[in-house]
């Protein structure tokens, strides 16, 4: 089985992901960032740097879910290869920070590979305002995340309500950060952990 975890930078998805697995025993996949070879310039320089980012994160994507799919096991992934292509490329963009040919080139690369590959089984969105991404952007503390613009996180969390709202490939749990703190609270992490259960295996 495929599980994915949805949302914006900051939002809790390496969190819930590693409390998951240890808890379900599945095998986690995280998305690449301390080996990212882009990110730092990326922060530095969007313009310049923000097609070579994106594919990366679709190439390696890519890789991760034909490994997940091979593996036979039970997966729950770090982000996924749709939030690339529907939330993170359309806004850089529309931001003008990514130029409207290498845009319709990345989009092009993105329709072949989603062409091959099966959604995740249940994908587990991580829904949370501004103010708390920046909490959590900020109690983490990297360094090249510092820059994000508060406009940035904005406009990617209103593309995220977009594609969720029009989600469809699939089983589907919102989570509610702002009001649901699985990092701190066993309880609030029971809560999640009961609606996972209900979404892949019904209620009994």
């Amino acid at each position: 089985m495929h599980i994915a975890i949805a949302g914006n930078i900051g939002s809790g998805k390496t969190t819930l992901t590693e409390l998951m697995s240890k808890h379900f025993n599945w095998e986690p996949h995280y998305e690449s960032v301390d080996d990212n070879p882009y990110l730092h310039s990326f922060y530095e320089d969007m313009q310049r740097w923000s097609f070579n980012l994106q594919i990366y994160f679709l190439n390696n994507r890519f890789k991760q879910i034909i490994q997940i799919r091979k593996s036979g096991k039970t997966v729950i992934q770090d982000r996924t290869i749709y939030e690339d292509a529907y939330i993170f490329a359309p806004n850089l963009h529309s931001m003008n920070l990514m130029s409207t040919r290498d845009f319709d080139n990345y989009l092009s690369l993105f329709e072949l590979i989603s062409s091959l590959i099966q959604p995740p089984d249940l994908l587990i969105y991580l829904r949370a305002t501004v103010p708390t991404l920046v909490k959590q952007i900020q109690k983490r503390g990297r360094e090249y995340e510092s820059a994000i613009r508060l406009d940035y996180l904005k406009n990617l969390n209103e593309r995220y309500e977009e594609w969720i709202k029009g989600y469809n490939q699939g089983k589907l749990l919102i989570v509610d950060v702002d009001n649901v703190n699985f990092p701190e609270s066993a309880e609030d992490l029971g809560t999640v952990i009961e609606r996972v259960n209900a979404e892949l295996h019904g209620l009994f």
